[in-house]
């Protein structure tokens, strides 16, 4: 017998993001969840509240999007889940259970990949009462208001991305390469703006971080581009701002959106969240 049911859809923010508010994922039948996979291909986002998933059932959900992407860095992934990194200011033994501020800066998971992750998921255990917040921005309604003629003027420039310049410049975590890292995660190479293979809409696809330059530009004049466009995706009318409340699970798509998170006062609060990659194909 089926549990299908019609999704409840409200918008996280006019015309980005959904969410649905009849849905236990855990309880959930194949069409339900798979009208859920449709929605978060048309809106950017997909939250649910108030969900108890146990480490397994978060990676069923996660699979359902597509296969679960590895780590780069193994430190704080579930014991017996490596598919689920941890993201905490809690402490074991005096040593961290997950990582700290690892989010925070606009940018796009794995952009330094030839294949970057194609959406991210977070499943929030333990928050704080104020901050930690995670704001994404609307890459695909950037795009859409830009002229036509800045359209044409940004149409055809690639961006180098470099997973070395990001963890050696990056505030929090900052850390030189070994060898072994740096031939794992070569520089690579991808467009501005880029194509969603759903229905074909357009998205400026910049980000910070991980870009080095603009190919064909020199620098400062590249990366000084980056930082104007970088600014504009992020105004308000483009972003979504997530309060976290335990029990959301909430997943975006990485190839029409940019994302942060923000900080909180770590010296008096405790955030656990498990994070979750789906993996993608090469931009184009």
């Amino acid at each position: 017998m089926s549990n299908q049911i019609e999704l409840d859809i409200r918008e996280l923010k006019p015309g980005f993001g959904a969410e649905v508010t009849n849905v236990d994922i855990a309880t959930a039948d194949a069409e339900t969840r798979a009208e859920l996979v449709k929605t978060f291909q048309l809106h950017g986002a997909l939250l649910l509240r108030n969900q108890k998933l146990s480490p397994d059932e978060l990676v069923a959900y996660l699979s359902l999007f597509g296969e679960p992407e590895g780590h780069t860095l193994q430190e704080y992934t579930l014991p017996g889940h490596p598919e689920i990194y941890i993201l905490s200011n809690r402490e074991e033994n005096g040593k961290p259970i997950g990582a700290h501020n690892d989010g925070v800066g606009w940018h796009t998971d794995y952009s330094y990949k030839k294949k970057p992750v194609q959406n991210t998921m977070l499943y929030a255990v333990e928050v704080p009462p104020s901050g930690s917040d995670t704001i994404i921005a609307d890459c695909c309604a950037a795009y859409n208001a830009l002229s036509e003629e800045r359209k044409e003027q940004l149409d055809g420039l690639i961006l180098h991305h470099s997973y070395k310049h990001f963890m050696e410049t990056r505030e929090f975590g900052r850390m030189t390469l070994s060898e072994e890292l740096q031939a794992e995660n070569p520089d690579v190479f991808h467009p501005l703006i880029r194509t969603h293979p759903a229905d074909g809409r357009k998205a400026l696809w910049v980000s910070t971080g991980t870009v080095t330059e603009v190919v064909g530009m020199s620098n400062p004049e590249g990366l000084k581009l980056i930082d104007e466009l970088v600014e504009f995706v992020t105004q308000d009318q483009f972003t979504y701002q997530h309060k976290w409340q335990v029990g959301d699970v909430i997943t975006w798509d990485n190839r029409c959106t940019l994302h942060t998170g923000t900080v909180f006062d770590d010296k008096k609060h405790f955030r656990l969240m498990h994070r979750l990659w789906a993996k993608g194909n090469v931009p184009y």
